[in-house]
């Protein structure tokens, strides 16, 4: 399957810096069946053929490898796309804070809270902090490791995406400013 929308808002999170290199993935959801996914190792901006994960069984090998996060999500939440981006301030907090709390009014407004969750890169133990953590905000950070954005369109998830990082680049400001 091929999606237009993918390579747009990849190319969006390429311009505003939120991904680099083959860092982060994109799905959205077909149903109640599964979803479709980037393959491993494929650039955000040129997705290429993407991969059908089913909810339940074994996903194929092409499949990048957070598709367990993924699959997490869908299972506990209604959302119908899911951005995992890379943004640098996000990934810088989430290292000393455990939550985020955005200081600047659209992100008091779209996400008062930004859970930070722990587990390590495509394992099962990070895939249900991040579905838990997406039950209580629409984005969450992996600490260490970048966000995670479920929205009902990958433009929904791309705005939060960005909005996170907004807010973290604020908080981080703030830190400088009252030194």
């Amino acid at each position: 399957m091929h999606n237009p929308d993918f390579e747009r808002i990849g190319k969006r999170l390429f311009a505003e810096h939120l991904v680099g290199g083959n860092f982060g993935n994109m799905s959205v959801r077909d149903g109640d069946n599964g979803f479709f996914i980037m393959q491993s190792g494929a650039y955000l901006d040129n997705p290429g053929e993407l991969v059908f994960v089913p909810m339940e069984g074994t996903a194929p090998k092409e499949a990048s490898s957070e598709y367990r996060v993924h699959r997490a999500v869908y299972i506990t939440n209604s959302c119908m796309a899911i951005i995992h981006a890379h943004p640098s301030f996000a990934v810088a907090l989430s290292l000393v804070i455990d939550e985020v709390i955005p200081q600047d009014s659209e992100g008091e407004m779209f996400c008062p809270v930004i859970p930070v969750v722990q587990g390590v890169p495509g394992t099962d133990v990070l895939a249900a902090k991040v579905a838990e953590g997406l039950t209580r905000a629409p984005v969450v950070i992996a600490r260490g490791h970048g966000t995670f954005a479920a929205g009902k369109t990958l433009d929904e998830a791309y705005m939060l995406t960005y909005l996170a990082e907004h807010s973290c680049r604020i908080v981080a400001l703030i830190g400088q400013f009252k030194k």
